[in-house]
């Protein structure tokens, strides 16, 4: 709670004039916004330029923020719409996400195995529809309340629990689609 005490006093001095502190609270959330975004978009120039976009729309709005909220929650909600906004106007191709770099001689199998699962869960999530993905990142990767998760996307909480225990249901489909190919690939 005292994060959302916090929150609340910058943004009582952005509003008393001192803007310079709003860069605080960007410096706060651009993390989650940025994955949120990514997660939208699945471009990560795109994301950055949503994530960005969607503070500048905060900044703005933030008069009107309604204190009885999460200011987290609330931001969240703008970087969501921002990005499915820009998702929109753009035609937005997938793309395969880089391998990163092991130092060598550090090529172990334990290190080798949970590449090929990342790799695998991240292949199976860009099959998902845009809001599977949102939905499972911010669930298990944010560890966001259902609520929370409600408020980002406006659904229900019974909604959302509902798309979270569906997309995994795809999710596990998707896995199992993509280890068969992998397995005839070997």
């Amino acid at each position: 709670m005292s994060r959302d005490i916090d929150d609340l006093q910058l943004i009582d001095r952005v509003l008393a004039g001192e803007q310079n502190v709003y860069a605080q609270l960007v410096e706060r959330y651009k993390s989650y916004a940025f994955t949120i975004a990514l997660k939208v978009l699945n471009v990560r120039q795109d994301a950055e330029e949503a994530a960005q976009d969607a503070f500048i729309k905060a900044y703005h709005n933030l008069a009107k923020f309604n204190r009885e909220a999460k200011f987290s929650t609330w931001l969240y909600r703008i970087v969501f719409n921002t990005a499915v906004s820009l998702r929109r106007t753009r035609k937005v191709t997938f793309q395969d996400i880089p391998e990163s770099a092991v130092a060598p001689g550090y090529d172990t199998e334990k290190t080798l195995e949970k590449s090929d699962r990342k790799r695998f869960i991240e292949a199976g999530l860009a099959r998902l529809n845009e809001a599977d993905r949102v939905a499972l990142t911010l669930f298990y990767l944010k560890e966001l309340s259902l609520e929370e998760i409600g408020d980002i996307t406006g659904m229900p909480a019974n909604t959302v629990k509902v798309r979270i225990h569906r997309a995994r249901l795809r999710l596990a489909d998707e896995m199992k689609t993509i280890l068969k190919n992998e397995s005839l690939l070997l």
